[in-house]
């Protein structure tokens, strides 16, 4: 059995004509009276009473009408809604950005996404790279960006940042007078750093263990424009991009070249390997790789 039987059948039941069903339909009155025959034969039981000309339901064919209405309802409903999500009218993109990427690059494209495919929800969630790329992995999100390398294996990736991180400190600090700082000479500040569900947490601990110190971390925060304030109170120093040192106020900052290593800042955008993306997924990729390039750009001449 499929729909067009059952489409067939209320065609038929409510004409009480094979004849006028068919000229409904624009098929011939042989292929719908096939069609119910088939029909009846399949579930085994007479539908149709035939009285001369006109035909009638039996009590199964009225049984089946009333649940072969709401089937062709349900199934032409289905029809217009996967018509919509493949035409964008609809559909839902779960989407993972840590808190100093999604303020620097995406508003303007979670605006200008919003304005052109105003039936499509954007659920966000405000996490860092870690938990991204963990949410990414079991589908629990669509796409999300993270700190680049990320796993080759489980993940396709769009590199839209590569940059380098930099020190911040009051400007009553010792190193306020320098431009550049090796890692090396921090051993003895105090840290403050975005907490460990952010990649750049273990990089930057990674890093000061490598040249022979560990950090004196004091406080840790998922927002970047608290840890700033922090320093502004000179409570500590901190690495940031360089895409965020150029929001500060260098009245109440200095930010610094990081040197001997450099760590960088490098971010993608990630979505599944050979897993299934919906339309409006598709589309949030191809949108974003769009118009990413000119935001980066723009951010780059601020500096």
């Amino acid at each position: 059995m499929d729909i067009r039987h059952l489409q067939y059948f209320l065609e038929v039941a409510r004409h009480s004509s094979f004849t006028k069903a068919a000229e409904a339909l624009y098929i011939t009155q042989p292929t719908i009276s096939k069609m119910v025959r088939n029909l009846e034969e399949e579930i085994g039981v007479e539908l149709f009473e035939r009285v001369g000309k006109r035909i009638t339901l039996t009590d199964a064919g009225w049984v089946l009408f009333s649940q072969a209405e709401v089937m062709v309802k349900s199934f032409e409903n289905m029809k217009l809604h996967l018509d919509d999500l493949m035409e964008l009218k609809r559909g839902r993109i779960r989407i993972g950005l840590p808190p100093m990427v999604g303020a620097s690059f995406f508003p303007q494209v979670i605006g200008k996404f919003c304005e052109q495919y105003p039936g499509i929800v954007l659920e966000l969630l405000e996490v860092g790279s870690k938990k991204v790329e963990a949410d990414v992995a079991s589908g629990m999100l669509d796409s999300g960006v993270v700190l680049l390398p990320t796993s080759e294996e489980l993940f396709e990736s769009y590199s839209f940042v590569n940059e380098q991180i930099r020190v911040v400190v009051h400007p009553t600090h010792a190193l306020a007078g320098r431009q550049e700082v090796s890692l090396a000479e921090l051993a003895n500040e105090r840290f403050l750093l975005f907490h460990e569900d952010f990649s750049l947490h273990n990089r930057i601990i990674d890093e000061c263990v490598r040249v022979g110190f560990h950090p004196t971390v004091i406080y840790k925060s998922s927002q970047w424009d608290f840890l700033s304030e922090m320093v502004a109170a000179n409570v500590g120093i901190t690495l940031l991009p360089q895409t965020i040192c150029r929001e500060l106020d260098p009245r109440r900052f200095h930010s610094l070249a990081l040197v001997n290593p450099t760590i960088k800042w490098h971010l993608g955008m990630i979505w599944r390997k050979n897993a299934y993306l919906s339309y409006a997924t598709r589309e949030w990729i191809r949108f974003t790789k769009e118009m990413l390039p000119s935001i980066e750009r723009k951010a780059s001449s601020r500096g």
